[in-house]
């Protein structure tokens, strides 16, 4: 039987759970502002007037698609290192915001701008696996 210790710096791990809340509530207000803009109304997702609007959409339809990934991923890695796992996740969500913020722009290439936030989330990937192999005694 394997003891889990959450150590006093899991709270840097929290923290960060808090900041990826923000982070989906501000893509959220930026897709409602959005449907203002380019006068898309509810129920409809995406426009077939609106590329532009479209973008917005997808931004926040790309993060809430992995999010569930990521938070289990920062929430798992982060009881074996929680320091680098909250840097990590705070990597990621600065990779949701450039990601978004170049797809804004209405050039889907643009979202590329973002792509670091996949180093953030590889690191917790392999933070994730670590602790499982350390919780089977594999290692």
């Amino acid at each position: 039987m394997t003891n889990i210790v959450v150590s006093g710096d899991y709270g840097y791990v929290i923290f960060v759970c808090i900041a990826s809340i923000f982070l989906l509530l501000w893509l959220s207000n930026q897709v409602m502002k959005a449907r203002k803009m380019y006068e898309v109304s509810y129920p409809t997702m995406y426009s077939s007037h609106s590329d532009i609007f479209n973008c917005y959409q997808r931004a926040h339809q790309n993060t809430l698609e992995y999010y569930p990934l990521f938070i289990v991923l920062l929430l798992l890695g982060g009881l074996q290192f929680p320091k680098v796992s909250a840097l990590s996740g705070l990597i990621w969500i600065a990779g949701r915001v450039a990601y978004a913020k170049g797809y804004y722009t209405g050039n889907p290439d643009k979202r590329m701008r973002g792509v670091f936030g996949y180093v953030g989330l590889i690191v917790l990937f392999i933070n994730t696996i670590i602790f499982a192999l350390k919780l089977l005694q594999w290692i």
